[in-house]
């Protein structure tokens, strides 16, 4: 069954425009509900967080309309980091969870996503079963506001136990909240840790989220752990399923340095579950390879972080991610969790006794590129036949030296292309001749 709205991580989508409504909302909060009920029978509570973006009142009121007019109770958590949803879904045992974010995309934009029991993402089979349900009315705004709950403390002081009581005493550590959901968590973790924390990007307005600040812009981090003397920097997204590190000497770690640095410590004390880490496939090749060194393997899914969640599950690994900074390591959290991977790593650098910039060097990365095409329209990669021809052509001149890759982004019209390869000047010609090719198959802006 193809899905309509549901993309690589729930609805997302201009405030105000067709999708993300006060009435679309309503709409997919009773098919929710719905398609819950007849999963387990019986009523019970939906958990609803949102992050800072000054529409996600008014679409948590809808979403509440919606869950109630279908038979569950909504329960909403207010301003709190998506790990926090899921994993207070999995403590109160509630029928699902659902996030009001957009994540990294500007205030302008926002979505919905949901956590079934258990604080697992939806599969693709599920997300197009609630759509199958979808009321053609909105239900009405009536009732009562929903109770609240708090989550935030419980979540912080969870992963704070990583840990030990004062362990980062005489620790500078800037934390960019991106004005997002974790303005109060992952400063608050630290402290308790007994670091000395410096915020940036904590001053959130309902229209500054990740407005040049956060994981998408840690330019300014790496400035200010360099200004400040820190032992390291901490970026999040608005939602704070992502993490993005920045070294004492204000270099950046993405997601596959934090993986690859986490994975190589876990495999040192036998203790990477089936020695398999889980990628996807835009991580560098140079993760493949320092694992493989390590007596570890790798295994690769598609794009998001729900299909690094199904692989893990499937294959009995327990850590895995994005390059992007989604981390998922399901002995902390059901899912991505930037709070959780940034204390991983501090928790290597405390056990080794060695700064991060050291920590990291076990990654070389191939040269890598990418180039996004925006689209008039997306068409299956299956009928974009010379494009289709580039890439096999590539991949036999690339061999095991590199490779290339071509999809659509699941959330903007945007043609995104990668290459890898032994030379910057080699990537450039390779994302060269894809860009041409797609320009014969497709309408780019």
């Amino acid at each position: 069954m193809k899905r309509e709205y549901f993309g690589t991580d729930g609805v997302r989508g201009p405030y105000g425009g067709p999708v993300i409504n006060e009435a679309f909302a309503a709409r997919l909060g009773e098919a929710a509900a719905l398609w819950a009920r007849a999963e387990g029978g019986g009523g019970g509570e939906v958990l609803i967080g949102r992050d800072t973006r000054a529409s996600g009142p008014g679409l948590e009121r809808a979403l509440a309309a919606g869950l109630r007019a279908g038979g569950l109770r909504p329960v909403s958590l207010g301003v709190a980091p998506t790990p926090a949803v899921a994993r207070a879904v999995v403590a109160r045992g509630a029928r699902l969870g659902v996030v009001v974010t957009a994540s990294h995309n500007p205030a302008a934009d926002n979505g919905i996503k949901f956590f079934a029991t258990g604080g697992r993402k939806l599969s693709d089979a599920e997300e197009a079963a609630i759509e199958a349900l979808l009321p053609a009315q909105p239900a009405p705004a009536a009732g009562a506001e929903p109770e609240r709950v708090e989550a935030n403390a419980d979540y912080v002081a969870a992963l704070a136990g990583i840990l030990p009581a004062g362990a980062l005493a005489g620790w500078r550590v800037v934390v960019d909240a991106g004005h997002g959901a974790t303005v109060g968590t992952t400063p608050e973790a630290l402290r308790r840790a007994g670091a000395e924390v410096e915020l940036i990007g904590g001053a959130p307005d309902g229209s500054n989220i990740n407005a040049g600040v956060g994981s998408e812009h840690p330019e300014g981090l790496a400035r200010a752990v360099v200004a400040r003397g820190a032992r390291l920097g901490v970026a999040h997204d608005g939602d704070g399923d992502r993490c993005v590190l920045c070294d004492e000497t204000g270099s950046l770690l993405d997601g596959d340095e934090i993986l690859t640095l986490l994975a190589l410590e876990a495999l040192a004390r036998d203790a990477l579950a089936v020695r398999t880490l889980v990628v996807t496939v835009q991580s560098n090749l140079g993760v493949d390879a320092a694992i493989r060194a390590a007596g570890g393997r790798v295994e690769r899914t598609d794009v998001g972080d729900r299909h690094v969640l199904e692989r893990l599950r499937e294959t009995g690994a327990r850590l895995g991610g994005e390059s992007s900074g989604h981390i998922v390591n399901l002995d902390l959290s059901p899912t991505g969790d930037g709070l959780g991977a940034a204390l991983g790593v501090i928790a290597v650098m405390l056990a080794k006794g060695r700064p991060l910039s050291a920590l990291r060097s076990g990654l070389v990365k191939f040269p890598q590129g990418q180039r996004n095409l925006v689209v008039e329209a997306k068409r299956p990669l299956a009928d974009c036949a010379a494009l289709t021809r580039e890439l096999a052509a590539l991949t036999s001149e690339l061999g095991d030296s590199g490779r290339v890759m071509a999809r659509f982004s699941g959330t903007e019209s945007k043609l995104r292309l990668l290459a890898e390869a032994g030379s910057r000047a080699t990537v450039d010609a390779v994302l060269d001749r894809l860009a041409a090719a797609a320009r014969l198959d497709l309408q780019v802006r």
